[in-house]
């Protein structure tokens, strides 16, 4: 079996497939990191990892455009219901829609509207990037050993829209940018993070291995 990173043009796909060998080697991990286009090996796999960079039309285009990928990627989650990890805007296509640029439809697994980040307080500049301490909201497996809090771990973020969640459930955690923006969200089999744990050093090597001992 293996672990699916998919590549659809719109990723930090190097960063993430060596995050994911490295901490499949630490806790000896026996599934393959597989670099792929190939709808049926998204079918087949036992996890799924979703990278995106850019705009969420560009993203969601980019992933309609591999033939089967859409298909594939709803059996994997809808039906199999198998582990599945979106990073930035990998996160954000799990939304009812984007609005970046145009309004778009994401794949609605969880509610909410990707929406661009309008800070008060004009100190805050947009994108939001570097690094964060997160709050944490609802207690996650994917978490278990993540100091969170003013005085935990930090992830590295780099976004201008931000995910709205519908339900206060669907929050795992928030980080503070000029009021709290989403931060991880999960729901079922579903997992998903606004930064990159592939470049957020300690708290990102423990949260891939994580998700690769991860049993929904």
């Amino acid at each position: 079996m293996t672990v699916a990173l998919i590549d659809y043009g719109a990723g930090n796909l190097r960063s993430a497939e060596k995050g994911l060998e490295r901490v499949a080697r630490e806790i000896g991990y026996g599934h393959d990191i597989v670099l792929t286009r190939d709808a049926e090996v998204v079918r087949k796999a036992e996890r799924v990892v979703l990278p995106g960079d850019g705009a969420f039309p560009f993203c969601r285009r980019g992933l309609a455009a591999l033939p089967g990928m859409d298909e594939a990627l709803r059996e994997f989650v809808e039906h199999r219901g198998r582990p599945f990890l979106g990073i930035c805007v990998g996160m954000q296509l799990l939304a009812t829609r984007g609005v970046e640029h145009e309004e778009i439809d994401g794949f609605g697994w969880i509610e909410g509207v990707v929406e661009p980040i309008e800070p008060s307080d004009a100190s805050f500049k947009v994108p939001h990037m570097g690094w964060n301490t997160m709050d944490a909201v609802n207690p996650h497996p994917v978490m278990d050993g993540i100091r969170l809090g003013p005085d935990g771990l930090h992830a590295y973020f780099l976004h201008s829209y931000a995910f709205s969640t519908k339900h206060h459930r669907d929050l795992v955690a928030t980080a503070d940018y000029d009021g709290p923006r989403t931060a991880i969200v999960a729901r079922d089999n579903i997992f998903g993070t606004q930064f990159h744990p592939e470049k957020s050093q300690t708290l990102g090597l423990r949260l891939l291995a994580n998700f690769l001992k991860w049993s929904p």
